[in-house]
């Protein structure tokens, strides 16, 4: 298998996943959970890992071929059931204030053209499975990360005009410039980074806002902000106090919205790839924070199962602003990985909501942080709705509105 990602970038790589988006302390362990295909960056990570002190890490292996075969071979009626052990060992990491990798570089058309019900039906067992672990994920109980890694598939979806062997060389330069790799110091790069990202999270958390107002081509949308909604972006702090960088990369500033103040029509910006089928140009219209109606140029049947998922899987859970200008959309690449993509644009999330992102929320029980307006759910999906002509502005509680984005860049300093 070609992987021509060279061992200097590789380790540059491992480093900056370790020391920033972990933050990896001496005595932690960590658990990976990652793709057969990406074993060169796993060994990489164990090392940087067992550098900065770790005392023991250890890897879930994944293979992707296997849900396809499942998918394919397996009896319809088994599909609800999945290893429940895989969830719980990433939970109880969490809970003893250890530190867990996702390494996310799945082929996006894996399972596209198999039978969409059998597809939700895996991915929603899934999802009910790993809800005890997304509740403490939700919740920052310890430190965690998601980054990506080149693999032939998913390289394939996004470069399918460049030569086979060529493709992966060229997806890992688009994820160093992503990664602020190719900076003379990418620790100290990311650090400036996580600083102007969090002066942007503590404006908008002094200004309070009641709502949002975003406003491009086919998109006309109110979202209501969740009373004493938190800001967040770039870095977060676990329960523990520990602090680290969940997303590699990242570009974005998001928050709660009330799951019940959503007004209007949203247009996404680029597809979005769920269960390894494309949607792409779809709107949705919103009444009272539900989802009333929704349309797709393609994937409009993948989209209602989307909704259809549980009873919040059709209302916000999150919104988050993001620049054209950030070095993931400077690609000008469309990656297929929610990862990559969501922070290119700004964006919004159906489903769950970070209880983070509410004053006091990891201390609520659920009935209690749905009453607060924040929005439970099995999924969470992000979609991109920013461009280079979206307008956003911030609504006071008087109702004035104040700048926030013009055309897609921001409209205020820090």
């Amino acid at each position: 298998m070609l992987m021509p990602v060279p061992a200097d970038d590789l380790q540059r790589y491992a480093d900056v996943i370790v020391r920033v988006g972990l933050n990896l302390q001496p005595g932690q362990r960590l658990l990976i959970r990652a793709e057969l295909q990406t074993a060169d960056l796993v060994r990489a990570v164990a090392r940087s890992a067992y550098r900065a002190g770790a005392r023991l890490v250890d890897v879930i292996w994944d293979d992707e071929q296997l849900t396809l075969v499942r998918v394919q071979a397996a009896p319809r009626e088994t599909l609800g059931e999945v290893a429940d052990w895989i969830p719980r060992l990433s939970a109880d990491y969490l809970r003893a204030g250890d530190a867990r990798l996702a390494i996310y570089a799945a082929t996006p058309t894996l399972l596209a053209g198999e039978d969409p019900a059998a597809v939700s039906t895996l991915k929603q067992a899934e999802a009910r499975a790993a809800q005890p672990f997304l509740d403490l994920v939700q919740r920052n109980a310890s430190v965690w990360a998601v980054v990506s890694y080149p693999t032939p598939g998913w390289a394939a979806q996004v470069l399918p005009e460049v030569p086979a062997e060529q493709r992966i060389g060229q997806l890992w330069r688009a994820i160093a410039t992503s990664c602020r790799l190719d900076a003379a110091d990418p620790v100290a790069a990311w650090q400036a980074h996580i600083a102007d990202l969090e002066a942007r999270s503590a404006y908008l958390n002094a200004r309070a806002y009641a709502a949002l107002h975003f406003r491009a081509p086919g998109t006309d949308l109110r979202v209501g902000l969740a009373p004493g909604h938190r800001w967040a972006g770039g870095g977060s702090i676990s329960e523990r106090g520990q602090a680290f960088v969940p997303n590699l990369p990242t570009e974005e500033v998001f928050t709660l919205p009330h799951r019940a103040q959503v007004e209007g029509v949203v247009r996404s910006s680029r597809p979005l790839m769920y269960a390894g089928n494309l949607i792409d140009d779809f709107t949705l219209s919103f009444e009272r924070g539900l989802v009333v109606r929704a349309t797709a140029a393609r994937g409009e049947e993948v989209l209602r199962r989307l909704l259809a998922s549980d009873e919040g899987a059709a209302r916000l859970g999150e919104v988050a602003l993001a620049p054209n200008s950030s070095p993931v959309g400077q690609t000008g690449l469309l990656f297929a990985n929610t990862l990559y993509d969501e922070n290119a644009a700004s964006h919004l999330a159906l489903g769950s909501g970070y209880r983070f992102c509410l004053a006091g929320g990891t201390e609520l029980s659920a009935e209690q942080f749905t009453a607060a307006g924040g929005n439970l759910s099995t999924i969470h999906e992000d979609f991109m709705i920013g461009s280079a002509a979206m307008d956003v502005d911030g609504i006071t509680a008087a109702g004035a509105a104040e700048a926030l984005m013009r055309s897609g860049e921001w409209a205020f300093r820090v």
